[in-house]
């Protein structure tokens, strides 16, 4: 009997792990990607002796890995390498006020002690709270594909739900443990790039902080690409074919059925259709109108997840006061918050995210050399001009060198910048996005746009506009979640 052909569309993390998962259930799998790399917004690039991570810079949930690749009977260590990053991160407040944030768990409690006498206990019961979240959201909840709303109507489910705080906000539950503000920030950072503010955000979300501080900040040696690399391999290995520089302009269907993808230069036959490529604009540009599931005015009323601005820089020297991941919250985070996600505008005084792996991994920057990687949350949708990159870009390199009493801005000797117009060109981005689709409570599970066509039988969605939702573990996990419901609707 011949295979089912599946053709998947795009090669990102949940790209990869859609194809990956059928492909090991014996169906014939072919990935169409638009770039001539795989890895989606986990690419990797090279310039002047320098190798950068284009996106994804963080290491969490180290067991959602070892989970994706233990379904294939390997380990994430027959891939990669991993180290676990001590201190984690740093926060910088300012000059001389930096906040070290360790790896050892006792380290931490001291370091909360000293913020707020009587925290450490409290930080025990907050993260009793968010292991358990942890537990049931990430090997239970988020597996859910979200089609039904009797997937959500057992007795045990709800009132795990219920235990998980699904309707209460995180900026209350953080508010409950703790009054020092800066542990207050510390505890709402995970949340940042979620897509809302932290009294519109789910205190579900306290489980990023068991993520962050019980199970590490980790660091595949080589960059993030190694995880793309070794899901690639892994693919490889199971029989996925891999086809680049293939963007898909069309889907061709025949009563309920897509039956033919078609991109710039060729076209594939399908039996089975997933696309793991941006959600609105497969569903407004790619597909007929008629197979549409969303109207244009559905996709203009989603709220965002955030863009960036991201600045790969090469520096002719060390940068002494910098770790592999600095947080620069030197000035207040509500300004920021609110032009991001309520007027949504280019920030006056913007926090920011530096990563400088050169600091963990010699491979990365030539020897004496710094590998600088900056972001600047952004709201979607804004202008997006090279002034206007440009005065960020002096506005952040000012503050970097008043804050670490360093000259940076002379020793840039490679320089790039990605922005909107960068994300909508390369993954045809709604409106520039970087992150998908905000985890607010009204886009959670069944409110979020589903992960199958409603009017053909044969096409699926994967990524982080679907469930689970955005981050590169949910993205990984959104690609094992179609790959199940496909072989539950052909089987």
């Amino acid at each position: 009997m011949a295979k089912n052909k599946v053709v998947v569309i795009g090669a990102g993390f949940a790209g990869l792990s859609t194809a990956t998962y059928l492909a090991d259930k014996g169906l014939d799998v072919t990935v169409l990607e638009k770039n001539k790399d795989l890895g989606g917004r986990a690419r990797q690039f090279k310039a002047e002796g320098f190798t950068f991570d284009m996106g994804p810079s963080w290491y969490w949930m180290p067991d959602v890995f070892e989970k994706y690749f233990q379904t294939f009977g390997k380990n994430v260590s027959d891939y990669y390498n991993l180290k676990r990053l001590d201190p984690s991160y740093h926060v910088v407040f300012g000059k001389n006020d930096v906040l070290k944030v360790p790896a050892n768990l006792q380290e931490f409690k001291n370091m909360l002690e000293g913020l707020e006498p009587g925290s450490g206990p409290k930080l025990d019961e907050f993260l009793k709270q968010a292991a358990y979240k942890y537990e049931k959201g990430i090997n239970d909840l988020v597996y859910k594909p979200g089609r039904s709303l009797t997937e959500f109507m057992s007795l045990k489910l709800l009132f795990d739900m219920v235990r998980m705080d699904i309707f209460s906000s995180i900026y209350s539950h953080v508010r409950k443990f703790f009054k020092n503000e800066r542990i207050i920030r510390l505890m709402e950072f995970p949340i940042l790039f979620l897509g809302a503010l932290p009294e519109n955000t789910p205190a579900l979300y306290s489980l990023m902080n068991y993520a962050d501080i019980s199970l590490g900040t980790w660091y595949p040696d080589g960059g993030m690409h190694k995880i793309v690399e070794g899901m690639v391999k892994l693919a490889e290995e199971k029989g996925v074919k891999f086809i680049t520089e293939q963007e898909v302009v069309s889907v061709e269907c025949e009563g309920n059925k897509a039956k033919k993808v078609i991109t710039k230069t060729d076209s594939y036959d399908a039996d089975i259709v997933v696309s793991s490529a941006d959600y609105e604009h497969t569903d407004q540009s790619i597909l007929p109108m008629e197979f549409r599931n969303y109207t244009s005015n559905y996709w203009e009323n989603r709220t965002m997840a955030p863009s960036s601005l991201i600045f790969y820089l090469g520096l002719d020297k060390k940068v002494e006061g910098l770790v592999h991941h600095n947080l620069f919250f030197d000035h207040d985070f509500g300004p920021h918050a609110k032009q991001i996600y309520e007027n949504p505008k280019w920030p006056d005084e913007p926090l920011f995210y530096v990563s400088a792996p050169s600091k963990t991994d010699d491979s990365v920057a030539p020897e004496g050399k710094e590998n600088i990687f900056i972001l600047m949350p952004v709201a979607p949708g804004l202008e997006d001009t090279e002034e206007i990159r440009e005065k960020y870009f002096s506005l952040i390199l000012d503050r970097m060198e008043k804050i670490l009493g360093e000259n940076i801005k002379d020793h840039v000797i490679y320089k790039r910048s990605f922005a909107h117009k960068d994300f909508i060109n390369e993954y045809h981005s709604f409106k520039g996005n970087a992150y998908g689709l905000a985890n607010t409570l009204k886009q959670t599970a069944i409110l979020k746009p589903s992960l199958k066509n409603k009017k053909l039988k044969n096409f699926y969605y994967a990524g982080q506009l679907t469930v689970p939702g955005p981050g590169v573990p949910p993205s990984l996990i959104s690609g094992q979640v179609v790959g199940k419901e496909v072989m539950k609707d052909i089987s």
